[in-house]
């Protein structure tokens, strides 16, 4: 199993399984990751044509081009999310990365990863908490398996369930109780993308809130709202040389904690100075 690497995860935006010659285009639209959907956008009819069309994106070799590619599954607990992983089980070249929707306990991360641990596959584990339950179990969920990278929030199946508007002040408990779970075990957190194209300004807004609350990105719904998304969350060039700072410093000293600029920095800030650094690194900062 290949271990958690930290990246940019500005961005992210979904092409459908079902149309392969889609994913060109979506790799060079600018966005960290770019997601290949198997679940909610893909009609039942569909679902075996598009698993075969994804899964067959990788029997090529990927380019080494920065952009995280992740297949989105359906759920464990349905006939549909079971055949996507028996086929990825078979095959000797599986995504690097899958999502997982709708999680409702640790349980269904667990088995997952003992199965890819049995067949001997590296891919990692993207998790979607938009269940009431998953949010229950959003902490332990974060916890239970080392081939998590990262949480995303569903706002829109989360904002259902609740019975609220899907809206910033109605799912701030929720995004709040997702970050949290995140950060605790070290994950990237990714917000739900702004779903209306017609209101930039809007989705500038709530990208700044979701950066202020933690979140390392946010996704997108068209090619037009990334390079928006990448900026609200590319650091500034004075946080980019105080990482580097600090990185630099807490190397030299070797030690849990050094004194900067008179303040008192703990080694655990070194995993947000280390993201801001490869974002910067990645940009040409």
């Amino acid at each position: 199993m290949s271990e958690r690497i930290q990246r940019p995860r500005r961005s992210f935006i979904f092409t459908p399984g079902l149309k392969p010659e889609m994913f060109p285009k979506a790799l060079a639209s600018g966005t960290d990751i770019v997601c290949i959907e198997l679940e909610d956008g893909i009609a039942p009819k569909d679902k075996d044509v598009a698993r075969q069309s994804a899964l067959a994106l990788f029997e090529k070799p990927q380019a080494d081009d920065g952009v995280e590619r992740i297949v989105r599954i359906n759920s464990m607990r349905e006939g549909f999310g079971i055949a996507d992983v028996q086929a990825i089980l078979l095959t000797d070249t599986p995504p690097p990365a899958l999502m997982m929707p709708k999680v409702r306990t640790p349980d269904e991360v667990v088995i997952l990863d003992q199965l890819l641990t049995e067949r001997g596959h590296t891919t990692r584990l993207h998790v979607i908490i938009e269940t009431n339950a998953g949010l229950e179990a959003a902490y332990d969920i974060a916890h239970c398996s080392p081939r998590i990278d990262a949480m995303f929030f569903g706002g829109v199946d989360m904002a259902a369930e609740l019975g609220c508007k899907n809206a910033w002040e109605p799912l701030i408990y929720a995004r709040s109780r997702v970050a949290h779970a995140a950060a605790s075990a070290g994950l990237d957190v990714i917000d739900v993308p702004y779903l209306d194209l017609e209101d930039p300004e809007g989705m500038v807004v709530e990208a700044r809130k979701s950066k202020d609350l933690g979140f390392a990105g946010k996704g997108s719904i068209h090619p037009k709202q990334i390079t928006a998304l990448n900026e609200v969350f590319t650091p500034a060039q004075e946080d980019i040389a105080r990482a580097r700072h600090i990185i630099k410093t807490f190397k030299e000293a070797d030690t849990g904690l050094v004194v900067i600029d008179g303040k008192l920095i703990e080694k655990p800030v070194l995993r947000e100075m280390n993201r801001i650094a490869i974002i910067a690194e990645r940009m040409g900062l």
